[in-house]
């Protein structure tokens, strides 16, 4: 069985859309939707897992609290967020919509 990460895309909404795709102990890969949303300003993501992220899709600026600059990020590129890293969306594409697969681990 198979399926393909680009096609059946959830309609646009206001929100990222989260999609659990296999989930095993300490293991969740997800596919994940945006479309022009951002981390809200001051807030920050300090997971208790690692994440590792791979942008398919579009394009997103990715920041860490202990970094100067943004990361843009382009189709085929990837990051390890390591536990408790603090980092925060700048900012997704909109059209076409930022596409991400995310490996949670640890």
């Amino acid at each position: 069985m198979g399926a393909n990460l680009l096609a059946e895309l959830p309609p646009e909404r206001t929100q990222e859309v989260f999609e659990t795709l296999l989930q095993a102990p300490g293991l969740r890969l997800e596919r994940i939707v945006s479309r022009g949303q951002a981390t809200p300003a001051g807030q920050w993501y300090d997971q208790p897992q690692a994440e590792w992220v791979l942008l398919l899709s579009g394009s997103a600026g990715l920041r860490f609290a202990d970094e100067a600059e943004t990361r843009t990020l382009r189709p085929g590129d990837y990051v390890l967020i390591p536990a408790h890293a603090r980092h925060r969306v700048e900012w997704t594409s909109s059209n076409p919509p930022a596409i991400w697969l995310a490996l949670h681990h640890g």
